[in-house]
């Protein structure tokens, strides 16, 4: 099970550049990375509250979201790629006929753009977003929901996350979650609230270590 944003491709960078430019135009301060720990993996009815410091109308939050996530979208064009041994991994799962899902905070429009840049757009049986359930990430709710539709139940499930908003997610839900340090560095991701089982640079790593009997 994976998330998708900073997990299966290392696009945070992205996701930033559009947030420092919404954030200038809003008159916003500048997103440190003690915000980042708060916000990264949420879903954008949460984050904008708290970048705001008020309460927003759905209405607000729907034109802030389109505002944000419509500059990602251009900033990343042709910029987007998997996160190192990703596609290998998912290919393995596969092979072994293990289902595969996303669980992810990303609105519909992202999700598309999204796998369908780093090549796994219809590779993924089963796609959960934060919007789907009532309470986004660090609540357990989109992993609980994508192991539902799986089939399988969520202490038999791997989730892999980069934040670790995701990470509390995917423990709360009772599963094993794997992170990739692309977004947070591992002795931070080792030192959250909930920590992950297990810290790897990318998807190579876990297929060298944990992972190897996938390919052999």
């Amino acid at each position: 099970m994976f998330d998708l944003d900073g997990t299966l491709t290392d696009n945070m960078a992205w996701h930033a550049e559009a947030f420092a430019l919404f954030l200038k135009r809003h008159g916003l301060p500048e997103l440190t990375m003690a915000m980042r720990e708060r916000i990264d993996g949420k879903r954008n009815a949460e984050i904008f509250p708290i970048l705001f410091e008020r309460e927003l109308t759905p209405e607000e939050i729907s034109a802030y979201a389109e505002e944000k996530e419509s500059a990602y979208r251009e900033i990343s064009r042709e910029r987007l790629q998997p996160t190192a041994g990703a596609i290998t991994l998912i290919e393995c799962l596969s092979v072994r006929g293990i289902g595969v899902a996303l669980a992810t905070s990303a609105p519909q429009k992202n999700v598309e753009h999204t796998l369908n840049a780093i090549g796994l757009a219809g590779r993924i049986a089963v796609i959960a977003r934060s919007d789907d359930v009532p309470r986004g990430k660090p609540f357990p709710d989109v992993f609980l929901h994508a192991a539902r539709e799986l089939g399988v139940a969520p202490e038999r499930c791997l989730a892999f996350e980069d934040a670790p908003v995701g990470v509390a997610a995917a423990r709360g839900a009772g599963m094993r979650c794997v992170a990739i340090a692309t977004t947070f560095s591992a002795e931070t991701l080792a030192a959250a609230e909930a920590p992950p089982d297990a810290v790897y640079p990318d998807f190579r790593g876990y297929l060298e270590g944990e992972g190897r009997w996938l390919v052999n």
